[in-house]
């Protein structure tokens, strides 16, 4: 039977505490993928969200950290093996620190990919290759609380344009997590005789990252 997710008893946790940049100077081609980082100071469990020049599949993507050495470390679960090669690179340890305790909604959206058309005169049928993928999204729908933290916190990264990284956990332990930029008003939406709501949107950037546990 396969592990059914629920939205009940969903934790959304956002980036309160963003570290400073670990220089990382190498990142294997393997199942799974291994940082090298000179006294990064990680430990098992900790997040990083990695800015990554070369191995471009992994730019701007957040990871759960594994089988810390001194001056290495696995992106749990990331097979990289046939990723491209890296260049150079920097990760930084998140602290998830806010939680948004006011979303009823949740709609998710984009991913779609753009098309090359690449038919030769010898086709009898077109032929295309994907290209670049629009943007994902996540469209929260919230219980207007101006007291809410996650809601406050979500408001001030959108006021100054900031990217924050997001923590979705299930009640059965599955993970999505993420980073985007926030689009957040808290003005107050709905109809009568309805609770007031407001939304927020989550436009990523780099592509989500999801653990079974």
């Amino acid at each position: 039977m396969p592990n059914v997710s629920l939205w009940t008893k969903v934790a959304i946790a956002i980036q309160s505490v963003l570290g400073p940049a670990l220089t990382i100077t190498a990142i294997t081609k393997a199942s799974p993928g291994v940082a090298t980082s000179t006294a990064h100071g990680l430990a098992n469990g900790d997040f990083v969200l990695l800015d990554i020049a070369g191995m471009t599949q992994l730019d701007n993507r957040v990871f759960r950290v594994a089988n810390v050495a001194a001056n290495t470390f696995e992106l749990e679960g990331e097979d990289t093996t046939l990723y491209d090669d890296f260049v150079s690179g920097t990760a930084k340890e998140i602290t998830f620190g806010t939680n948004l305790a006011t979303a009823t909604t949740v709609n998710g959206g984009g991913g779609e990919f753009d098309y090359e058309d690449t038919t030769t005169i010898h086709d009898a049928v077109r032929s295309q290759i994907p290209t670049l993928a629009s943007p994902a999204t996540y469209n929260f729908e919230n219980i207007w609380d101006t007291a809410d933290a996650g809601l406050i916190a979500l408001k001030l990264a959108s006021d100054n344009k900031a990217e924050r990284c997001i923590r979705i956990t299930f009640s059965n332990g599955q993970k999505v997590l993420f980073n985007g930029f926030v689009g957040a008003t808290l003005l107050p939406v709905g109809s009568a005789p309805g609770k007031v709501t407001t939304p927020v949107t989550i436009t990523m950037q780099g592509r989500p990252t999801v653990y079974p546990t």
